[in-house]
C-alpha cells in the first residue's frame, strides 16, 4: 500500500456507499474522512497508514464509551447510532488479534526489551504498541503485561 493506502481505500468505500445509497455507512465514512482532514489541516501533515489506524482506533474507543453511556441512560436511539458507527469503523481496521496471538506478542516483546519487572513495563509497551494498533485494546494488553511482569 502507498502512504495513503488506508485513506484511499476509505475514500473508495465512500464512493461505493454513495452509489449504493447506504446513508448510515456513508455518514460514518464521511465522519472518518473529516477527522483525517481535520488532523491533516491542524498539524499540516499527510496521514500515513499507521496514523490513520491510530485515529480509527481512537474513534472506535470514543464510540464504545458513548455507547455504554447511552445504554446506561436508556437512550437506545442514540446507542443504535453509535453501534452503526462502531461497525462502520471496524470494517477499516485490521482483523483483531486472538488471545493466543496477543500472548505471543507479549512474550516476544518481553524478550526483545529484556523486561524483568514491572519497572520495565514502558519498554515492553513501546515494542508492543505499534503491533497492536487497531488490532487489540492497548489498555487491556497493558494489564496483561503488568500481570506477567509482576508474577
Amino acid at each position: 500500500m502507498s502512504n495513503a493506502g488506508l485513506k484511499a481505500s476509505i475514500t473508495s468505500a465512500m464512493k461505493d456507499a454513495m452509489r449504493a445509497k447506504e446513508k448510515a455507512r456513508l455518514s460514518t465514512i464521511r465522519m472518518i474522512l473529516a477527522e483525517f482532514k481535520r488532523i491533516e489541516v491542524d498539524e499540516r501533515i499527510e496521514l500515513d497508514d499507521a496514523r490513520c489506524l491510530a485515529v480509527l482506533d481512537k474513534m472506535l474507543k470514543q464510540r464504545k464509551d458513548s455507547l455504554t453511556q447511552f445504554r446506561d441512560a436508556g437512550r437506545d436511539d442514540l446507542a443504535d447510532v453509535e453501534e452503526q458507527e462502531i461497525e462502520g469503523i471496524q470494517t477499516f481496521l485490521p482483523k483483531a488479534l486472538s488471545d493466543q496471538e496477543i500472548a505471543e506478542l507479549i512474550d516476544s516483546a518481553m524478550s526483545e526489551s529484556g523486561a524483568e519487572s514491572v519497572r520495565d513495563m514502558g519498554k515492553v509497551m513501546a515494542v508492543l504498541k505499534p503491533k497492536l494498533q487497531g488490532r487489540a485494546d492497548v489498555g487491556a494488553v497493558s494489564g496483561l503485561v503488568k500481570k506477567r511482569l509482576s508474577s
